[in-house]
């Protein structure tokens, strides 16, 4: 069911349409490589050359990009906001030192990694990978050195987790962007992305872990050396020193641990409400997916089925979200009206650069469409006998390597390849979403910021980096890809 459909005949204006994408795409990538243009600037330029070298006429490029950048934004930008919002809220409360203390205050030596896995799965969900990973790098840090363990032992269970939720799990901006591109049902492919997700945080963090330690057999870096960069990079970092100490040492949380200077929270939120505060938007997504199975006629819904397509709608499951993160990380922790607000706000700023990208992207990716792009691919497609699957995955494979973007990886592989999605069943129309998120972390390399702030975070050098760090990015694609045609074999 996942094959690409007959097409018409491969013509000369097809050859054309397909040499002018990847001599715009090419240029995108010299422009964010070469010349250090910022990706929204280059991506505007690259989407200017497409329409004009295709023949579009030139009202209609700037009408197809202004589409795309509305549509995009429509249905993604205000999830990213919002996503923010909850991380920050998250953070300020103390709730994500809660989560951090508590499991590795339980776990045993051994367990350490599976723990930092878990914690990095959880913080993950409504966190930035980079916000999350400085998070989390002073607990790295102080848990290797106060176990003995090497880093990677720790580290790489922790970055897995990061990752694989950064690719592949709403409300990430990748994978909102990969549904909203194919017109996935988020339900279905939140569902089948935590299938996908489990697994493969288990075999590329604890378990690669093992082998990447003993290949790369460093300590944990003296604090103020290479983890230095991370305490003074985030709210939240000699907080999650404290804490942690403060767990290895007695082997509990202390009450009040974590506390983040100039912060007037007097408390901090439990371990339960914390946790059910970050899969509380998760729950209602899913939920709707269950009432959807359970209620299958959408001309006349159940009750019930109305009410959770409702609420399990993203927008109104992160508002949601929000509204209950300002009760449990807010005022129940001590915060006042003003301090909620003004950090409501200030979750808003730092997405700003985020949002042009992901917009210019939908624009790019209408660009395309706009041309012919996408039918011309689809018959280079037909041609191959390659697999939608296999297609959405290679193309976004080729972009993360040639740009060092996860996001732009994703907005555009999944833009050339929307045209074939209207041929797959619901469920392989999700599964396509995850391919193109799981090629979108391939080999993390020199032209990724993700590759510079794990090496200078922990100490590495450039080779460590890659026999670590590189190493497992392509081993969550890889391996995340695979599930992913396991399920589509299945289903």
């Amino acid at each position: 069911m996942n094959v690409v459909p007959t097409a018409a005949a491969w013509s000369a204006h097809d050859s054309r349409l397909v040499t002018v994408a990847a001599l715009g795409i090419a240029l995108i990538v010299l422009l964010i490589v070469i010349a250090k243009m910022h990706p929204f600037l280059s991506l505007v330029l690259g989407s200017a050359f497409v329409g004009l070298a295709s023949g579009v006429p030139a009202a209609k490029i700037i009408s197809n990009f202004e589409t795309g950048v509305g549509s995009t934004l429509q249905e993604v930008g205000l999830l990213i906001a919002l996503g923010a919002m909850l991380g920050k809220l998250l953070a300020d409360s103390g709730g994500a030192d809660r989560v951090i203390d508590t499991l590795i205050s339980r776990a045993g030596t051994r367990l350490l990694p599976w723990a930092m896995a878990l914690v990095a799965m959880i913080i993950g969900l409504p966190m930035f990978f980079e916000i999350g990973l400085v998070l989390l790098l002073p607990v790295i840090v102080l848990v290797t050195q106060r176990s003995g363990s090497r880093l990677m032992r720790i580290a790489i269970p922790a970055l897995a987790g990061l990752s694989v939720l950064h690719g592949l799990i709403p409300p990430h901006p990748g994978p909102l962007i990969a549904i909203s591109a194919v017109h996935a049902d988020l339900g279905t492919t939140l569902a089948l992305g935590l299938l996908v997700a489990i697994p493969t945080v288990i075999l590329c963090g604890p378990l690669l872990g093992i082998a990447l330690a003993r290949w790369v057999p460093v300590g944990a870096p003296a604090v103020g050396a290479g983890s230095g960069s991370a305490t003074t990079e985030g709210p939240g970092a000699d907080s999650a020193v404290g804490s942690a100490v403060g767990s290895a040492a007695n082997g509990a949380p202390p009450e009040g641990s974590a506390a983040r200077p100039g912060t007037p929270r007097r408390r901090q939120p439990s371990f339960a409400v914390t946790v059910l505060t970050i899969v509380f938007p998760v729950v209602l997504m899913l939920g709707k997916a269950l009432a959807d199975i359970l209620s299958p006629d959408a001309k006349h819904p159940a009750p019930v089925r109305t009410v959770f397509d409702f609420i399990g709608e993203p927008l109104v499951a992160m508002t949601l979200a929000v509204l209950l993160a300002l009760l449990t990380f807010g005022y129940a922790v001590g915060f006042t009206s003003g301090d909620l607000s003004s950090k409501v706000g200030a979750s808003v700023g730092p997405i700003a650069a985020v949002l042009l990208i992901v917009g210019a992207g939908g624009g790019f990716k209408q660009t395309l469409v706009g041309a012919g792009v996408g039918d011309s691919v689809a018959k280079l497609a037909t041609g191959a006998h390659l697999s939608v699957l296999l297609l959405g995955f290679l193309i976004a494979v080729g972009l993360r390597l040639a740009t060092g973007s996860a996001t732009v990886a994703t907005i555009t592989a999944a833009g050339i390849v929307a045209p074939l999605a209207g041929s797959l069943s619901p469920t392989h129309t999700a599964l396509l979403a995850l391919a193109i998120g799981a090629g979108s972390l391939f080999l993390s390399h020199v032209n990724d910021a993700g590759f510079w702030l794990v090496k200078e975070l922990f100490g590495l050098s450039v080779g460590q980096t890659f026999k670590t760090w590189s190493l497992m990015e392509t081993a969550v694609s890889v391996v995340g890809f695979g599930f992913v045609m396991l399920l589509a074999a299945l289903i």
